[in-house]
């Protein structure tokens, strides 16, 4: 495992991979602020909760769901991560050899466990119960891919991100993309800003993005600058049902959501898979407008299903929904 093959891939992901065991729960309240934004999920203390049914996604993460985002949209890709040499890791790995991804880069850490989350599902919303187990990172020889994906990890891996940014560093023909992970944004941009500055595509969404900033800034075009400013080439901001937002230092670009057919089952992978799109919409020749179109059609598909991967699209597929968008799905310009 991890040894470097001859074979050269259009994109790989790199990232936690973990499987994910959704539980729908019958009942709850939900209690949120004055301004509808800091909201929690209440369940009964020490009382017996129904549930509806439980739903178990097999080798998921922000950099699995991209890898299979890009080989069913056309690409050959792979993964780098780590699990463990339990029943869960060697199930992660069956699942993402069976989606087509290569998994020549993934690490079976003997005597370690794999991720597992638990994910309670609430009306279309969920809410994470998440735990990152520690491994042994080490970057393999992955080549020269043609884009790589890098998104989340867990805590104490700050080494590993200097090895993988000093790797690209390296390797400049390599497209380095950045989709931070809930550690990652944690973090700000000063210990990781060698990975910003190298990245020529970055996504978050608009929280995430005052988080990392450090910023009160509300102002969409402002974040999007001050992003830039931090060394991302281009920059995606996400802004939920106000729709999605790019900037290359010249233009900024917005797409409105895709609607969706009916309302959402389940918002979990949402963002992984614009972004992922994206991303593939640029490693296949498209433009920055083209790709924003792409975006938000695989969300609106991803949100259709349990689960992050379901509702990923074929390229055919998305072409379809594209051909019958409506008439207001275009992107533009908004400075």
């Amino acid at each position: 495992m991890g040894l470097f093959t001859k074979k050269q891939f259009d994109f790989i992901g790199i990232g936690d991979i973990t499987n994910d065991a959704f539980i729908r729960v019958k009942e709850a309240n939900i209690s949120c602020d004055e301004q509808n934004k800091k909201c929690q999920i209440c369940l009964n203390f020490a009382d017996k909760i129904a549930y509806d049914h439980v739903t178990v996604v097999k080798g998921v993460g922000n950099a699995s769901n991209a890898s299979v985002c890009a080989h069913r949209l056309g690409l050959s890709s792979s993964i780098v991560a780590n699990v463990g040499d339990d029943e869960n890791g060697l199930a992660c790995v069956e699942t993402l050899k069976n989606e087509g991804v290569g998994t020549e880069f993934i690490k079976i850490q003997k005597g370690r466990e794999t991720n597992y989350n638990y994910l309670i599902l609430y009306e279309e919303e969920r809410t994470i119960l998440s735990k990152h187990r520690e491994y042994d990172y080490k970057l393999p020889n992955i080549g020269s891919p043609k884009f790589v994906y890098f998104s989340s990890l867990g805590e104490d891996t700050i080494d590993y991100h200097n090895e993988i940014a000093n790797y690209i560093e390296k390797h400049p023909e390599i497209n380095f993309v950045f989709q931070p992970g809930t550690f990652q944004i944690k973090l700000g941009y000063e210990p990781l800003k060698k990975i910003y500055q190298l990245s020529k595509l970055f996504f978050c969404n608009k929280m995430e993005a005052k988080r990392i900033l450090e910023t009160e800034e509300d102002n969409i075009t402002e974040l999007l600058k001050m992003m830039y400013n931090r060394g991302p080439k281009i920059v995606v901001i996400t802004d939920a049902i106000n729709g999605a937002y790019s900037y290359d230092g010249n233009e900024v670009w917005k797409i409105p959501m895709y609607p969706d057919p009916k309302p959402p089952i389940d918002r979990t992978g949402a963002g992984d898979a614009f972004s992922a799109t994206f991303t593939s919409a640029i490693a296949l020749g498209k433009t920055i407008k083209e790709a924003l179109m792409w975006g938000p059609i695989n969300s609106m598909s991803v949100v259709q299903y349990v689960g992050a991967r379901r509702g990923l699209l074929t390229r055919e597929a998305l072409e379809k929904y594209l051909a019958e968008a409506p008439l207001f799905y275009k992107p533009e310009r908004f400075l």
